[in-house]
């Protein structure tokens, strides 16, 4: 999959070399289909997200109702399949963070 095409749909100054970065850090996880997205109607998928990307990963100390607000935006500007690579770099871009990853 061309994960920077993906994310330049919703981000047009997509950052190539953050989102090569990103793709090598969740490699484990771009393998496998059922992890390769983000399934927003599952709960328990969002509270890892909030959890263990947005508050461990990027470092963010906001209420889990505001991160849960910022996920949400971020999964309705996103049409069909929900990439993972997409919603995670566009959480890191809602937050400023993609220095995490180099930007």
């Amino acid at each position: 999959m061309d994960y920077l095409a993906d994310i330049k749909k919703y981000s047009a100054q997509a950052n190539e070399a953050v989102v090569a970065k990103m793709a090598r850090t969740y490699a484990l996880a771009l393998q496998k289909q059922d992890s390769r997205t983000v399934s927003f109607s599952d709960p328990a998928e969002l509270e890892r997200v909030r959890t263990n990307y947005v508050k461990k990963k990027l470092g963010v100390a906001d209420s889990d109702e505001s991160i849960d607000a910022a996920i949400k935006k971020v999964g309705a500007s996103i049409h069909g399949q929900k990439n993972r690579l997409t919603v995670y770099y566009l959480l890191a871009e809602h937050y400023g963070k993609l220095s995490v990853f180099g930007g």
